[in-house]
């Protein structure tokens, strides 16, 4: 195989990053346009108010309600493509509402079936809409509110789940507190990913710091195993994809734009910024043994440094510029190796 200059890996990076940017932003655009519709079902007292204000991190059943739209369903749009539907009293989906409230069902992203644990958890009532509503949807999560004021959860989540076939996520939650509301909103999370629309939600929620977290610890473990394919050159066309949409989706988590010049401005600045180390992966890869794993953990330092570098701009609304990410992405990465220094000298 032909040695490739530093230039010529440049250029490739450039021609790369082109077609990352371009795909990445184009799959963010989509998400944005699409509307979600959170069905919610159970009794006046499961404060599911209380909790969809909490996850949103706003007042949304105060400020985004639309009541009375349909007889007895209560809406609250947030920001225009966020939809919380509060159908009816657990009892009247056996009534004359049965038929317009099921099609919220049918039609939702994600149903919050709400559970009060201080209560009687799983009434017949329960039960019965319960197995109403699975007949149409299978993106259920059971809410298990108020948790603070009830004894023995757990007993309390595996009653739950060996009543409803265990195949429903339960999660239990304070509202008041907001215990637990990372671990729902987690949750709900990974139903959307699944529908393209995680993006939609998630930038929405004024809490991004833990889906941030999760986006560039995911990054940087397919970046990590890219880097530890023993082929020189191989990880190139990937890696810069992961990257670059890493910065994409990023940016779009914390409402922050993006263009094409200022990406490439920062991936200079960091990325083929780092040529000798990019390098460097190339070479250790005909060392049997080794060349992987040495190729791999730097892949995946780079991208989690890369990271939490623009992360912490956006939280700390500081300018981006290529500067000011070349000094974070330092940090982050000596950071990064002090712990790995620390953690194999324990």
């Amino acid at each position: 195989m032909k040695k490739r200059s530093v230039d010529d890996l440049q250029q490739y990076n450039e021609k790369d990053f082109n077609q990352a940017f371009e795909e990445e932003t184009a799959q963010v655009n989509a998400e944005l346009d699409k509307e979600i519709l959170f069905a919610m079902i159970g009794d006046v007292n499961t404060g599911k108010s209380s909790t969809i204000n909490q996850l949103v991190g706003d007042e949304v059943a105060q400020v985004g309600a639309r009541p009375g739209e349909t007889t007895g369903i209560d809406r609250y749009v947030y920001r225009e493509k966020i939809v919380f539907v509060d159908t009816p009293g657990l009892d009247d989906i056996q009534t004359k509402n049965s038929e317009e409230t099921l099609k919220f069902f049918k039609q939702a992203d994600v149903v919050l079936f709400f559970l009060n644990a201080a209560g009687t958890v799983l009434s017949e009532g329960e039960l019965r809409s319960f197995e109403s509503i699975r007949k149409t949807n299978k993106d259920i999560i059971f809410v298990l509110n108020k948790i603070d004021a009830a004894e023995d959860i757990p007993g309390l989540v595996s009653y739950i789940k060996e009543h409803t076939g265990s195949r429903f996520k339960v999660v239990p939650i304070s509202s008041r507190t907001g215990e637990n509301i990372d671990k729902l909103r987690n949750e709900i999370l990974d139903i959307l990913k699944k529908k393209h629309k995680e993006i939609q939600f998630a930038r929405l929620i004024k809490e991004k710091s833990s889906t941030a977290n999760k986006w560039i610890i995911g990054a940087s473990g397919s970046a990590a195993a890219i880097g530890a394919v023993p082929i020189p050159g191989s990880d190139f066309v990937p890696l810069t994809g992961i990257q670059v949409g890493l910065m994409v989706r990023l940016a779009a988590l914390y409402e922050k734009p993006l263009s094409k010049a200022k990406a490439k401005e920062l991936i200079l600045a960091t990325i083929t910024g780092n040529i000798g180390k990019t390098l460097f992966r190339q070479v250790v890869k005909f060392v049997p043994g080794a060349g992987s794993v040495a190729g791999g953990s730097i892949a995946g330092g780079m991208t989690l440094a890369l990271g939490y570098a623009v992360k912490h701009a956006y939280e700390n609304d500081i300018e981006l510029d290529a500067k000011t990410l070349k000094s974070l992405y330092e940090y982050f990465k000596d950071k990064k190796q002090k712990k790995e220094v620390g953690q194999s000298s324990d």
